[in-house]
């Protein structure tokens, strides 16, 4: 059944009321790196994800790339505090290693009791490449874990795995996120409080199949859904279908005025370079397969989307350059994700992988990767006014 369509005041009512205070000192604009490739112990910095803690502080997480620039290796995800809003940072902390192989895809979430809740895929010291030929141990293979912070993110528990529930057996690749996932914060309906993580995964070929599995067709975004606040854990939609026009990937999700699932993937196929679909059952199934997005050009890349308190303001950031991985921008979107504008450009710069967060009532922050040279440099925070983006 589709949910019912909310109004546009009670939308902002039930936003604005699960949200941290507004920062009252904070200035509305500013920019700030809180990581800088080559420093720290680490080679790179790459895979950015932002959320706002219960105590109004910006946590932002990313993947500490020890050996090289590389997706394989030794990986950890970190992590930095601010208490200002994003204009200045606290020492990093390491929330989770493993040891002299990848832990990564950091998909955090703020309950609304206060609780944040983290998800994480972990490989063995192998490639993504040899891990959709199937030819890696399970150990070494993808894995999911989940830990959860009592403290706004100061302390976390161990990692949990929850491969079993949350990863098929015939899926060989696997990513969550990367980026923040969400809490369905209203109805109607019976799934408020639902976590929903956005992520995506590669399937084997078919048996008898001469393909090798790392086939672009062979990708599929899906839905990880748990609604005892991320003590259990489901698998939700998956887009399974051998397309080459559509081979949906890296995935992010925003939950629409009317309770309605936006979800929006990076496409591996090669029709479009964004795919999209919405989901009128909180993130169990699609009312309809990935459609191509014409109204979101780029390079295929990562992008997050974000639906701010204004109702009309649904945002999408990523390069806005047609071929390369630079110019990050913002685009937005007043008809719930269906046409979509240019509403403003950050910067024409190399860019990247980037995530979005509601700063209180007026302020966006954008969590990017960018550099002068090239894409992976830094990862840089930046305030955005809202006005800037509604539309004039």
């Amino acid at each position: 059944m589709r949910l019912r369509r909310i109004g546009t005041s009670l939308l902002a009512i039930v936003l604005l009321s699960t949200a941290p205070a507004p920062f009252a000192a904070a200035a509305q604009e500013c920019t700030s790196v809180p990581y800088t490739s080559g420093t720290e112990g680490y080679h790179t910095f790459r895979i950015p994800a932002v959320v706002r803690a219960a105590s109004g502080e910006v946590l932002a997480f990313a993947e500490g790339r020890v050996e090289s620039a590389g997706d394989s290796g030794a990986i950890h995800v970190v992590l930095r505090r601010s208490a200002d809003g994003g204009c200045t940072w606290g020492p990093m902390s390491v929330v989770s290693d493993n040891g002299d192989a990848t832990a990564g895809n950091p998909a955090p979430v703020v309950l609304p009791g206060g609780d944040i809740v983290l998800l994480t895929t972990r490989n063995g010291r192998v490639s993504e490449r040899e891990i959709m030929t199937g030819a890696v141990s399970p150990e070494d293979s993808r894995r999911v874990f989940v830990q959860r912070s009592v403290d706004d993110g100061r302390t976390w528990t161990p990692e949990r795995e929850i491969t079993q529930v949350a990863k098929r057996a015939d899926w060989r690749w696997y990513a969550t996120a990367p980026g923040h996932a969400i809490v369905l914060r209203h109805g109607p309906g019976p799934h408020a409080g639902r976590i929903v993580v956005p992520a995506n995964h590669s399937s084997a070929p078919p048996a008898g199949s001469t393909d090798l599995g790392t086939e672009a067709k062979y990708y599929g975004g899906h839905s990880l859904i748990s609604d005892d606040g991320g003590n259990t854990w489901r698998i939700g939609f998956s887009e399974d279908r051998t397309d080459p026009g559509i081979a949906s990937n890296e995935t992010t999700v925003a939950q629409l005025p009317d309770g309605r699932l936006y979800f929006n993937s990076r496409n591996q196929g090669t029709q479009a370079t964004r795919v999209d679909a919405t989901s009128s059952d909180g993130g169990s199934t699609l009312d309809a397969p990935y459609r191509p997005q014409a109204g979101l050009t780029g390079p295929k890349v990562q992008g997050s989307v974000l639906q701010t308190v204004r109702p009309d303001l649904l945002l999408f950031s990523g390069p806005s350059n047609p071929t390369a991985r630079r110019s990050m921008a913002v685009r937005a979107s007043s008809d719930q994700g269906r046409t979509w504008r240019q509403a403003h450009v950050v910067s024409d710069n190399p860019a990247a992988y980037s995530d979005l967060v509601q700063l209180g009532g007026a302020t966006v922050g954008l969590l990017y990767e960018t550099g002068v040279k090239g894409s992976y440099e830094t990862i840089t925070f930046t305030r955005i006014p809202m006005g800037k983006l509604a539309k004039q």
